[in-house]
Order: structure tokens, then sequence, then C-alpha cells
């Protein structure tokens, strides 16, 4: 099983640690497009930080992002699962995992980055700025860029087991299963029900995903079908509506009245 996840906007910054060395990312296979994305991104934020802060969707509290991006070759690096912060991380809190659960997050979990790819837990990576919706001088649209070669490295990572598709709209863009994958795809909404109303609500959303992962990592199945995947949840004590299989995978509803 691989579950994918998407990155969060907010990061936190080493202070110490070595710097990053592309070729020790897990997925090699991308090392070509990290290069590229890298060297592009360093060289707008140092060359013209104007407009780089426009490019990056950045107002003018924000202008150390851009000089942070800068220096991104020699910045300080740690594990991705102590960079990405949010409320879908603090949910999932990765440092609290019990040992047989880290061993599994280790192999289980991948993030989605604008920058990188695809990152596993224990990938060492600097605090980066990077929308999944940018448009980057020379290169054109990050989310472009990744789907002309990321589908390699997701299946890759999948091997023959399932896929649990966590991302948001934006960082779907990257990779979209093709119809012989579809079927061992499972994506996941969250519902939040009130008064006899659903709604996707984006901090349930995020806080239940997190926790949702949580779980899966902590009783250790391993579902290999959407179908077995919900049965897993609802043995977990989620309510877990199952949708009908389609091209892109079958759609997995958790509907939530409170955190």
């Amino acid at each position: 099983m691989l579950i994918l996840l998407p990155p969060s906007e907010g990061k936190t910054a080493p202070r110490r640690g070595k710097p990053l060395d592309l070729a020790a990312l897990a997925s090699p296979s991308l090392t070509a497009t990290r290069t590229a994305l890298l060297e592009a991104l360093v060289t707008l934020c140092r060359d013209d930080p104007d407009h780089a802060a426009e490019v990056l969707g950045l107002g003018p509290a924000q202008r150390d992002l851009v000089q942070r991006n800068a220096g991104l070759a020699s910045a300080p690096t740690a594990r991705a699962d102590a960079i990405y912060t949010g409320v879908l991380y603090d949910a999932l809190d990765p440092a609290t995992l019990s040992p047989a659960a880290r061993r599994r997050a280790t192999s289980r979990l991948a993030v989605t980055s604008s920058l990188f790819g695809l990152v596993r837990p224990g990938d060492r990576i600097p605090a980066y700025r990077l929308s999944g919706d940018a448009v980057l001088p020379e290169l054109g649209s990050v989310a472009g860029v990744w789907r002309e070669v990321l589908g390699e490295a997701v299946t890759d990572g999948m091997r023959q087991g399932l896929l649990v598709d966590l991302r948001s709209s934006t960082y779907a863009a990257f990779w979209r299963p093709t119809p012989e994958v579809a079927r061992r795809v499972a994506t996941v909404r969250v519902l939040h029900e009130s008064g006899g109303r659903r709604a996707v609500v984006s901090h349930f959303n995020k806080a239940t995903k997190g926790r949702l992962v949580r779980a899966l990592l902590e009783d250790g199945a391993d579902p290999r079908s959407p179908k077995a995947l919900a049965d897993t949840l609802r043995r977990l004590g989620w309510r877990v509506e199952l949708g009908t299989p389609t091209a892109k995978g079958t759609q997995l509803d958790v509907v939530v009245s409170e955190v």
C-alpha cells in the first residue's frame, strides 16, 4: 500500500543539518526533473526577487521566503516528516507514532511535492516555498513538468498494492492513474455532516485525513483493494461509503460530524 499525501504550505525550517543531496532522495528517476526545478527556482529568487514574489504568490510580509528559496542549494535539511507542518501533519503527528508504525510510514507514505515530485518521510529536504499551481519562467507550470515524469515513480511505489490517494485537487493534477492502475486506486474524500447536510470543510478534511493515516499505520493492515480499505476503516471506527469504480479510481467518502 502507498498512501499519497499533499504537502503543507507551511514548513519548519531546520536550523542545522546537511545541505540538500538530490541524489540521496528516494525515487532517483526524478533526479533530473528535481535538479531542473531547483535550479529554476533558486535562479528566479536570487536574480529577480520582485518577480519571484509575484510568481510564488507572496506578499510584502513574506519576502523572507524568497530569500530562503534563493539559498536552497546550501540550506540545512531535515527529515521530510519534520519539515511539513499544518493541520494534516499535526493530526498525523509522525514523531509520536509507535516504532512499528514509523517503520510502516517509511515504506507506505509519500508526499506530493512541487519541488521534489515524491518525498518519503526519511528524505532529507530543506524548507521551501513553491505552490503546486505555480508557473516558473522557462519551465512552465509545475504541474505540467511533473505530469511528464511522475507516473513511473508512483506506480513503482505502489508495486502491486493499493494506492490511497489523499491529495488535494491541485496536486492530483501532477499525476492521474491510467485505467489499468485505477482499479487499485482509492481516492478519499472527507465530508462534514451537520444538520442533515454534508460539505467538504478544509479543517475537517485535513485533520481527518491525518487521523485516518495515523490509524492505518498503527493498525498495520495492508488492504489490497478499495473495498478492503473501506472495510478496514469501518473496523477502525470510521463511517465510510464506497463509491463505484471509475477510470480514475474508486472514491471513498469518510463522513464525520466532528474532528
